[in-house]
């Protein structure tokens, strides 16, 4: 797997599945980088001198679709928001043991989100008074998914990766990249995140899902 990193030294760079093939010193550099480097997993520090890690983040996505998990020292909900909003696909607390922060990267890299229990009431809170930017949110909603592409999508809420949606519904990885493709296409969204936001902000799926 093909990382990028800033400043940030783990026990997890020694780790066969990892190897950091970029590092910048500031926010600019990071979105620079981001575009010249063939990289499978960005992974920012949200204290990124310059222009920060959350914008770095937001214009990361904005040219491209690749993963990104974001370090930061607290999940205060205020925060939790700002990184759903840039489009990060989940964070990871610093301090904690940097054989999580592999387990973090690889579900990412998967297809997967990583957020904690805080972050998840978060994103069910905001659904209430939905308040983040960039959702496709119409006052008149149809579902215009097919059968599969709701099966598909309820398990993507549950935090399934597309090998394990690929298993639970006997068909072929690479088919389940299709159909993510296609619901993310639909629901006029960025990333699995804000599908399953949008999903349950119009009842396609239930709040309680996963």
């Amino acid at each position: 797997m093909n990382s990028f990193a800033w400043g940030y030294e783990c026990a997890s760079s020694k780790s066969q599945i990892l190897e950091i093939v970029a590092e910048a010193e500031d926010g600019e550099t990071a979105v620079e980088l981001a575009s010249q480097q063939p990289l499978d997993i960005v992974l920012l520090d949200v204290g990124l001198p310059g222009i920060g890690g959350l914008e770095a983040c937001r214009q990361i996505k904005q040219q491209s679709n690749l993963p990104i998990l974001v370090l930061t020292s607290h999940s205060q909900t205020a925060l939790i928001t700002r990184l759903i909003e840039a489009g990060a696909q989940g964070y990871w607390l610093k301090g904690i043991a940097a054989e999580t922060l592999v387990l973090a990267l690889r579900s990412i890299a998967a297809g997967a989100s990583w957020w904690d229990q805080t972050a998840t009431k978060e994103i069910r809170s905001a659904l209430e008074n939905p308040m983040l930017k960039g959702l496709h949110t119409p006052s008149v909603f149809i579902n215009p998914l097919t059968h599969r592409e709701q099966e598909i999508l309820e398990l993507l809420a549950t935090g399934k990766t597309n090998q394990e949606i690929a298993e639970m519904l006997y068909i072929a990885a690479g088919t389940v990249r299709v159909h993510v493709h296609a619901i993310l296409h639909k629901l006029e969204v960025r990333d699995r995140t804000q599908a399953v936001i949008v999903a349950m902000q119009q009842h396609l799926i239930p709040l309680n899902q996963g």
